[in-house]
């Protein structure tokens, strides 16, 4: 009420915090509940808790009889001074509105009869008791003020005293408000028939560290949080930001994440690094390992405690438990389909969103119906509150009407932005994506005390895994060219693509003799291995083929043995070898792989000695990432009595990417933080002596020292230099939030 006496009635509707804090009881009272992932959706409570009516509270259907208890509520907190159903949060104010009444007694004593009994009938929890129509609260008000005042329940006919007259004038110039108030609710539900102009869409720019992962963000389910992937001063990890501040803090023990994605509560994250899915709870604890992978595409998590991931650039989707245990598929490759990737379960908690590379976006089941497609092209798409489908197509975000109930798309797609890498949305219709990060990337030559001493071939953000040939002079690599990853060769300063298949090229390996490369290809739906001459002459051979992931990482200098390191699903990433024809051959008889090392705990990037007789190599066994040499047993002598055995570690603070000094003198790896150590190796007979290990120099190697499934990013040349991947510089890439995104608005 104004000093003039005049009363106005402000409506502000319905706001919601973004602050993820404890609810204070005042805040519980005033903040919306909303219990729906989209809020067209049947059984959603949407309104402000303490005046919500018992039926509005427990999601049924609702009438004007609803307004009439809202008008009751604000009535009785006019007259008392106090809410009318109190709670410490918002579920103990739901419960009170449901199961308890007011404290009836502390209306005013010179509050009328009429008055006591219209608020009775107004907050009848049976709806059918209710007064049914604001219309006759005024004739009971109206009534109110004709009869004689009660005063402490007598009736008085003389003029009260003149407080008791400013309380009652108070109270009734309050009621008067009120109910002019009430009689406007059958305009105003006159006016929502008429949809008022939706909200304007509204984008907002986040900054964030420096990243090399675009790609790898999170929205929480609520919309009030986001995670996403940012190196910072350090090496790239997990960062977490809450929307209602500034600030964004990194997440320990999270080194090397990729591709987060949010527990339906909010409370945890889950993530890839180290070859595994791992589980970070917010509250506290180290990150808990769930399942091996070798090159993660994405996840999601259900209610059910269901996660389903895609564990490489190859094969199908796999599901697990949010608790761990055994991972299984959920998918299954259909023609011409290289992979599954990118998971997004749908509001059901049973169908899911996914990508299959070269043939579209799907949606799957759990139960393993068949999947059915959505969109002939495209990459990692999302379901939008707003009752659409958003997803990647060729790094453009695209959006479209998406009916759920028949699993199809409706409309036309329209354009949201150009140039993403990577997009997230809240079950609240919140979304971010980021731009692709502009990477630069050079191919440099260092000697050992950290001298640069030239570089090999252009400046590329694509570039990966090089390889020097036993003679120094070329480089083998791969990189992609509008979109497709090949292997390519560097030959003095002529660069030529090697490799010329649509599916993916990579990870190669040289034979002693320069005359063929090995690599990895998923052109069967799997990484296979497969050998082809530096010729060009010939056809490219599939050396082996399993129903595992498979990445060659050393050749015998003898040309006899091949090493390489292949995923089980059971017992993690293990060594193996294959033995090698002298020359490529269409005999696959004498291709019969064998074990080298095969545990629980993971073992990859082995390496052969320059003499052939050790293998080195990375395993997590210890807890974190060391590396280990041990004596290479041919398979011919595998079952022999008088095989030589031990294991010994090198590292001794962690480390990765094992490579040989050309003599066979050092041990060379990467630690930690990216810097190249140097171990020397003594060999006694059948026994190896590893001594402590030194810091040659830091690098900016791409992927640090915590990508250790990516693949080596360096290598040695015959003279000893080092020929290193190095990130140029990294990009600081904003995160956009979009708010309030329709298909239906104007472009």
């Amino acid at each position: 009420m104004r000093i003039d006496g005049t009363v106005k009635v402000l409506d502000f509707g319905l706001a919601k915090a973004m602050d993820p804090v404890a609810e204070s009881s005042a805040a519980a009272m005033e903040t919306p509940t909303i219990t729906s992932p989209a809020m067209t959706m049947r059984g959603m409570i949407l309104g402000t808790a303490a005046y919500m009516a018992p039926e509005q509270a427990k999601g049924k259907p609702v009438d004007r009889r609803a307004d009439v208890w809202a008008f009751g509520a604000v009535l009785y907190e006019m007259l008392t001074g106090q809410r009318a159903f109190k709670g410490e949060d918002t579920t103990d104010t739901i419960a009170a509105v449901v199961s308890k009444e007011p404290d009836w007694s502390a209306l005013p004593v010179n509050t009328p009869a009429a008055i006591r009994k219209l608020l009775r009938r107004c907050l009848e929890k049976d709806r059918k008791r209710r007064l049914a129509d604001a219309a006759d609260a005024r004739l009971e008000i109206e009534d109110a003020m004709a009869a004689p005042v009660a005063l402490d329940g007598a009736t008085t006919t003389g003029a009260p005293s003149s407080p008791a007259r400013a309380r009652l004038a108070w109270s009734v110039a309050m009621v008067s408000a009120v109910a002019a108030t009430a009689l406007a609710v059958p305009a105003l539900r006159h006016l929502r028939e008429t949809p008022p102009p939706a909200p304007a869409e509204t984008r907002l720019e986040i900054s964030t560290p420096a990243t090399d992962s675009p790609a790898s963000l999170a929205l929480s389910p609520d919309g009030r949080q986001i995670v996403f992937v940012a190196s910072g001063d350090g090496p790239s990890r997990l960062w977490l930001r809450s929307l209602s501040t500034t600030t964004a803090q990194p997440l320990p023990a999270t080194e090397g994440a990729t591709f987060p994605f949010w527990a339906p509560s909010g409370r945890s994250v889950g993530f890839f690094a180290g070859g595994a899915l791992k589980r970070l709870d917010l509250d506290g604890g180290a990150p808990q390992t769930l399942a091996p992978v070798t090159a993660a595409r994405g996840g999601t998590w259900n209610e059910d405690g269901v996660i389903l991931f895609a564990p490489s650039t190859s094969g199908p989707l796999m599901r697990v438990s949010a608790s761990g245990g055994a991972a299984t598929a959920v998918t299954t490759l259909g023609p011409q389909q290289q992979s599954h990737s990118t998971p997004a379960f749908l509001p059901d908690g049973s169908r899911f969103l996914f990508s299959a590379a070269g043939a579209g976006i799907y949606v799957g089941t759990l139960d393993g119906s068949p999947a059915i497609r959505l969109t002939p092209s495209g990459g990692a798409g999302a379901f939008h509150a707003s009752g659409s489908l958003l997803w990647l197509r060729a790094g453009t975000l695209m959006g479209q009407r998406f009916d759920l109930a028949k699993t199809s798309l409706v409309g036309e797609p329209v354009t949201v932005a150009d140039g993403i890498a990577g997009v997230s949305v809240a079950a609240t219709g919140l979304v971010a994506y980021r731009p692709v990060a502009i990477s630069r990337r050079q191919l440099a030559w260092v000697d050992r005390s950290g001298t640069a001493r030239g570089t090999v071939g252009d400046v590329d953000g694509s570039l990966l895994n090089p390889r020097v040939s036993l003679d120094g002079r070329r480089v083998v690599m791969d990189r992609s060219v509008q979109g497709n990853r090949d292997l390519w060769l560097l030959d003095g300063v002529r660069t030529s693509r090697f490799t010329f298949d649509a599916a993916i090229d990579m990870r190669p390996a040289w034979s002693p003799d320069g005359t063929r490369i090995v690599f990895s290809s998923n052109r069967t739906g799997r990484l296979d291995l497969y050998e082809k001459l530096t010729s060009g002459a010939g056809v490219e051979e599939r050396l082996v083929a399993s129903d595992q992931t498979k990445n060659p990482t050393s050749w015998s200098a003898d040309g006899r043995f091949l090493l390489f390191h292949s995923l089980d699903p059971q017992t993690d990433l293990d060594l193996w070898v294959v033995p090698m024809a002298l020359r490529p051959s269409t005999d696959s008889s004498d291709r019969t792989p064998s074990v080298v090392l095969k545990t629980p705990s993971r073992e990859l990037q082995g390496v052969f000695s320059p003499d052939g007789r050790w293998v080195a190599y990375m395993s997590g066994d210890s807890g974190r990432n060391e590396i280990y040499v041990r004596p290479f047993v041919p398979p011919s002598r595998a079952a022999s009595a008088d095989k030589p055995g031990g294991q010994w570690q090198v590292s001794t603070a962690g480390g990765i990417m094992p490579a040989w000094r050309p003599d066979g003198k050092e041990l060379y790896f990467l630690d930690p933080e990216g810097a190249m150590m140097a171990a020397p190796i003594a060999v006694t007979g059948t026994t190896l002596e590893p001594g402590a290990p030194a810091l040659l120099f830091s690098t900016r190697v791409v992927g640090g020292g915590v990508d250790a499934v990516q693949g080596r990013q360096y290598d040695v040349a015959p003279d000893g230099r080092f020929l290193i991947n190095t990130e140029l510089d990294s990009a600081a890439v904003p995160i956009t939030v979009l708010m309030n995104w329709s298909p239906d608005a104007k472009k």
